[in-house]
């Protein structure tokens, strides 16, 4: 039998594992020094940082002075735009950056700012129906004054995967940056950053079992960033800021089981997505999938629907007792249609009635059995509502 209510909107955030929880807590009442500081409480606090950093260096496949620690996925997105553009500006002139429409607007919005406010010029890379980037269009508009590229790993919004090691192949080819916002997908995918190619990757904790409030940023050696935060010499000076040594801890923690467990829970959660994915079309008429209908990522759903609010079914579903989302959880009450749907063609009148559903490691069958017998029943009634 399942739980009164049930969470099915894990793209926007996660429980902290257990395992995590005790790895951070130590370091919030006994081992609670700077670790800007000299003396013995400070020196355990840096070792308990550094062997965060080297731990989640080795998973990524890099060293551990390429890792920079931040806030979270937004600010990781942040320095890694703003601080490869004005870099590039500065030293060689380029002006030119690269992005699909269809990016979280932590890489959106700042690209926005970029060429509004600071000079930069910015070009949007074409994607196809399901969101994805094809060589050929990155081929066609990188140039020699390109300051960027940024390309999400898996989108947020729609599933999509992109073929990271392709476009990052493209741009080492041209000898300009490429990043890839990996924050939803570093819960389900591979993030060895040689294996992808990439020069510069974001990933934020608690979208993987992990805590709020902090995140990291692999930059490959070589790579030059703009301090975006300036004031102390933390993290190579490019993020300065006293530490969070507990969440920095967890993150570490959480990514080493993320990574080592990943197999056992994309199969658990493969299987709850296309039950869900094949009996919504199968029971709702006039539904689509929104995002790839395979390549996409392992716990990710997706639909868009003719006739129906997608705030009202969101507020119905939760009446219902079930946490679902629209789309990203920044674009939650906005009645405009998302700019990502938009961008893969979907009219305004089916994107307007959007939702995803994601699964995690507490859902259970029983969770989507009782979800799909009531999905219909709420659609119709909206429906008949909206007349």
């Amino acid at each position: 039998m399942r739980s009164e209510t049930v969470y099915l909107d894990y793209a926007a955030t996660t429980p902290v594992d257990h395992r995590v929880l005790e790895a951070m807590h130590p370091y919030f009442s006994v081992s609670f020094g700077n670790p800007s500081s000299v003396h013995r409480w400070g020196q355990k606090a840096e070792a308990a940082v550094e062997r965060s950093r080297a731990h989640i260096a080795q998973i990524m496949g890099c060293l551990p002075s390429e890792i920079i620690f931040t806030s979270c996925g937004t600010e990781s997105d942040n320095l890694a735009l703003r601080g490869a553009a004005y870099h590039a500006l500065k030293n060689r002139g380029a002006k030119h950056i690269l992005i699909p429409p269809v990016e979280h607007h932590a890489i959106l919005h700042t690209a926005q700012d970029l060429a509004e406010n600071h000079g930069f010029e910015l070009e949007y890379l074409p994607v196809d129906s399901f969101g994805r980037v094809k060589a050929q269009e990155l081929e066609a508009r990188i140039r020699p004054d390109t300051a960027i590229v940024s390309v999400m790993y898996a989108n947020n919004e729609i599933g999509t995967i992109n073929p990271i090691q392709t476009l990052a192949q493209i741009c080492r080819s041209k000898h300009v940056p490429f990043h890839s916002d990996a924050v939803q997908a570093a819960s389900q995918l591979p993030i060895d950053v040689n294996a992808l190619g990439v020069d510069i990757l974001s990933i934020g904790a608690h979208k993987f079992y992990g805590p709020k409030g902090v995140g990291a940023l692999y930059v490959r050696s070589g790579i030059d960033l703009h301090a975006t935060q300036t004031g102390g010499s933390q993290e190579a000076t490019l993020r300065a800021g006293t530490h969070n040594v507990p969440l920095i801890v967890g993150m570490a923690k959480a990514i080493e089981i993320t990574q080592s467990e990943r197999e056992i829970h994309n199969h658990h959660f493969e299987h709850l997505r296309n039950q869900i994915l094949s009996s919504v079309q199968r029971e709702i008429p006039d539904v689509r999938i929104s995002g790839h209908p395979e390549i996409r990522l392992p716990n990710h759903a997706s639909f868009v629907f003719d006739g129906i609010d997608g705030n009202q079914l969101l507020v119905a579903l939760d009446i219902a007792g079930f946490g679902c989302s629209s789309g990203s959880a920044c674009k939650t009450g906005n009645p405009e249609p998302s700019e990502v749907l938009t961008a893969i063609g979907i009219e305004d009148g089916w994107a307007l009635g959007s939702l995803r559903v994601t699964v995690g490691r507490q859902t259970t069958q029983e969770d989507i059995d009782s979800f799909l017998q009531i999905l219909p029943t709420v659609i119709s009634k909206l429906r008949n509502l909206n007349g």
